[in-house]
């Protein structure tokens, strides 16, 4: 096919909310596609509705070229069994909007984080109408449940045969690690010569962004993003503490950027610790995280110990990269594979806090972070930059549009 398409476009999430799905497709749009976006009322992540989405307010937009169709979604809030509820919320009442909807799509791309339920929508519309579906899974189902202690009984199994019947559905999948490959042959049961590869890229702000570094004589390591139980911030903490109470040195600063679920624990955390080598800087824009990136000297990626979680390639890597920025990270599986390919950084194993502050206190040569920051930079242009992966998707896409 060589024309342009119409495409329905499902997730859970979308701008103003903090996805990067919301960059990929406002550039289809802008490559002439009809991109119609079936998502949810923006809470995530403090499960509170956005200011200007209350009470029906704004369910049908248009943003640069993208027309957007937010269906009915109970905020997130607080707990777990709110969580629960906004999950359904959307996956049932997505479902129940298809008949709004346009019966001539050419094809569906359902962008599929957590949870696997999201994709409802998108399987019932192929049901409906014949037409394929592109699933892009960026988070496993049901691994994704170990990070919350759940890896196997009745709750697990359930969600296990959810995540093979919605996976075995798609007509097409593309992942955002190759160590996910496996995971699908083994557990889901699809081989993993069937499934494709697509990268994450990064926001293009951190692709023009200007590489610079702290000025304030301290030497900086961030941390940008959700604060969960999988991304070990915790391990964060304790190398911290290590630094300033057994090394006894002052000039090491940790900036923790962002908000999620874990981030009061970690408050309690520090205060318990009586460390003060680390500054919680709370949730910004995304408009202006360049610019606190630019005061890093390096940025930090960590994950649970957890066998599968290993396997993810978390965006923020793709972002340090884009962003000149050398990494110190604490993880096994996709990001050590990375990071090493690339020579962008550290890595020590998941969780293991005394050698990630061994590294830190071993590795803070100017000269040497730089050349590693330039280094990812070099490797994400040649592997991640937005244009080469909105190629290879948009192949993807007409390969299955009517």
């Amino acid at each position: 096919m060589k024309g342009k398409m119409k495409i329905l476009v499902v997730c859970q999430h979308y701008w103003p909310e903090p996805f990067p799905l919301t960059n990929t497709c406002e550039e289809l749009a802008a490559r002439g596609h009809a991109v119609h976006v079936l998502t949810d009322v923006p809470n995530y992540p403090l499960g509170e509705v956005y200011p200007g989405y209350e009470n029906g307010k704004n369910r049908i937009e248009e943003r640069n070229g993208v027309k957007i169709f937010r269906s009915f979604t109970v905020p997130r809030k607080k707990g777990p069994l709110f969580r629960v509820i906004n999950y359904y919320s959307y996956s049932l009442s997505s479902a129940g909007y298809l008949k709004n909807l346009d019966d001539d799509y050419d094809v569906v791309f359902t962008n599929q984080s957590s949870p696997v339920m999201m994709v409802r929508a998108a399987m019932k519309y192929k049901k409906l109408h014949g037409t394929k579906v592109l699933l892009y899974c960026m988070d496993l189902w049901p691994a994704s449940l170990s990070a919350g202690g759940i890896s196997s009984g009745a709750v697990y199994n359930h969600y296990l045969k959810v995540s093979q019947n919605y996976y075995k559905q798609a007509d097409r999948i593309l992942v955002t690690s190759q160590m996910f490959k496996k995971y699908f042959n083994d557990v889901i049961g699809i081989p993993a010569e069937e499934i494709g590869y697509l990268p994450q890229f990064a926001d293009d702000s951190f692709e023009n962004s200007e590489v610079n570094e702290s000025t304030d004589g301290k030497f900086r390591l961030m941390f940008a993003g959700n604060i969960g139980t999988a991304q070990s911030v915790d391990t964060v903490l304790k190398a911290a503490e290590i630094i300033e109470k057994e090394y006894k040195d002052d000039s090491v600063v940790f900036d923790i950027v962002g908000d999620g679920s874990e981030l009061e624990n970690l408050k309690q955390m520090k205060r318990e610790m009586g460390i003060n080598n680390v500054n919680f800087l709370g949730r910004k824009p995304k408009e202006e995280m360049p610019a606190y990136y630019a005061q890093a000297d390096a940025m930090m990626v960590m994950l649970v110990n957890d066998e599968f979680i290993s396997l993810t390639l978390p965006a923020k890597v793709q972002s340090y990269m884009a962003a000149g920025k050398p990494v110190f990270a604490a993880a096994k599986g996709e990001i050590p594979v990375v990071i090493k390919e690339a020579d962008c950084g550290f890595c020590v194993d998941s969780e293991d806090y005394r050698s990630f502050a061994e590294e830190i206190m071993k590795h803070r040569d100017k000269a040497l972070l730089e050349k590693m920051g330039s280094n990812g930079r070099k490797y994400y242009e040649q592997n991640f930059n937005k244009k080469t992966v909105v190629d290879r998707l948009e192949t993807e896409l007409k390969k299955l549009a009517r």
